[in-house]
């Protein structure tokens, strides 16, 4: 099924996990995808898995001078972008005494400054049809240890698809997002945990997931595509949860 050709898209952090994923699946439904990511090194070894339909761009969704900047980077190779996947981010989680400024200011630049600016941005380029997918968790609804600052950032993101829904009713741009549940991803890299205690971390989710397993970034990619595709082109202003049922039983 070639439902995206000859339509463009913008995966923010597009070098790995959910966001690679929907980049792999939208070219082989006939799309381009243009993926950034924060290093020149991540985003050439993804360009080189994602082959002849695909570009990158180095660039942080942290950094404002990067964000300034990136509807002129997206304009060397288009001057259209139908979907925009506010996707960049990854976790930092720690106990409420514990947090200090810096850990609090990179999780609102990543998640929240840089979705908002990330969609700002783009929407010059953006025409009626198009679609924006915020990429919020399972964090807004159920309350863990550690994720405060996370969580905060999150329902931020999360409040977004409703007022950005209002505001861009007018244009004909569908805004939408996806809430993920515990998903294959690298979402415990930054947090100072080597392997054995990321595998520790996990092994202890495992049981709380009502399917009794993580899911795989591809099922993301798919729920993405969905409400960027004309199948969904009566969905505006929602969020669609893709967690296994754990917001809901618990």
């Amino acid at each position: 099924m070639q439902r995206f050709t000859n339509k463009s898209a913008l995966i923010t952090g597009g070098t790995n996990g959910m966001g690679f994923a929907t980049a792999q699946q939208l070219i082989r439904e006939g799309g381009t995808a243009i993926i950034t990511g924060r290093s020149e090194e991540t985003v050439n070894k993804a360009l080189k898995e994602l082959g002849k339909n695909a570009f990158g761009i180095v660039s942080d969704v942290g950094n404002i001078s990067d964000l300034m900047n990136l509807r002129n980077e997206v304009k060397k190779y288009t001057e259209n972008i139908d979907l925009v996947f506010a996707n960049a981010g990854y976790g930092r989680f720690s106990p409420i005494e514990n947090v200090d400024e810096n850990h609090f200011d990179e999780l609102f630049n990543m998640l929240v400054k840089g979705s908002f600016f990330t969609v700002q941005q783009m929407l010059p380029l953006m025409k009626k049809g198009s679609s924006v997918i915020f990429n919020t968790s399972v964090a807004t609804e159920i309350a863990m240890p550690n994720f405060s600052v996370y969580s905060a950032a999150k329902s931020a993101v999360q409040s977004f698809i409703k007022t950005f829904a209002t505001e861009l009713t007018e244009r004909g741009i569908r805004v939408n997002g996806i809430s993920a549940g515990h998903i294959k991803t690298n979402i415990f890299n930054n947090t100072g945990l080597n392997s054995e205690q990321i595998e520790e971390a996990v092994k202890n989710i495992i049981p709380t997931i009502p399917f009794k397993r993580q899911g795989e970034a591809s099922e993301i990619a798919n729920a993405v595509l969905f409400l960027a595709s004309e199948e969904a082109s009566y969905i505006h202003g929602a969020e669609l949860k893709v967690d296994a049922g754990i917001s809901v039983i618990r």
